[in-house]
């Protein structure tokens, strides 16, 4: 019983507090000075903004949505260019390279959800975005895989 009440209450005490990290905007994303850590968090922070975005066509926000969509195509192009800038060789150190792979691929299917889920009329903002997210993860996986153009 004792123990159970120890396993317990960091949870107890935890109450109303948010769970997970706060949502960054962009630009603290941006001042962020090591560019694996900083497309890392782009990637997170497009997810975030992404949840937004659907948040906001839910509510009728279409205006909302198309800017939230940006942010979320300018946090993935953010990420890439973070990943060039550390200079490193996709296929021999593949760790943070694998990371935006995955996280983007996610991405895509996320948006490949909205996109089903939106009036045919509001779709070109989200395939907008798809096209983006879709060049970057194939060239992130030709990166990986050792293609060299």
């Amino acid at each position: 019983m004792k123990l159970a009440i120890f396993l317990l209450l960091p949870l107890a005490a935890m109450g109303d507090k948010p769970v997970g990290p706060p949502a960054d905007d962009l630009a603290r994303v941006q001042s962020e000075p090591h560019p694996d850590k900083r497309a890392h968090l782009a990637l997170d922070h497009a997810d975030s903004v992404l949840k937004q975005a659907r948040d906001a066509y839910d509510k009728g926000d279409n205006p909302g949505m198309s800017a939230l969509l940006d942010e979320v195509q300018r946090s993935v192009e953010l990420a890439h260019s973070s990943l060039k800038e550390t200079g490193k060789n996709p296929s021999r150190s593949p760790k943070h390279f694998k990371y935006a792979e995955l996280k983007s691929r996610e991405l895509l299917r996320k948006l490949d959800s909205f996109r089903e889920a939106m009036s045919v009329a509001d779709r070109p903002a989200v395939d907008r975005v798809i096209g983006t997210v879709q060049k970057i993860h194939d060239a992130l996986l030709d990166g990986i895989m050792g293609k060299n153009k």
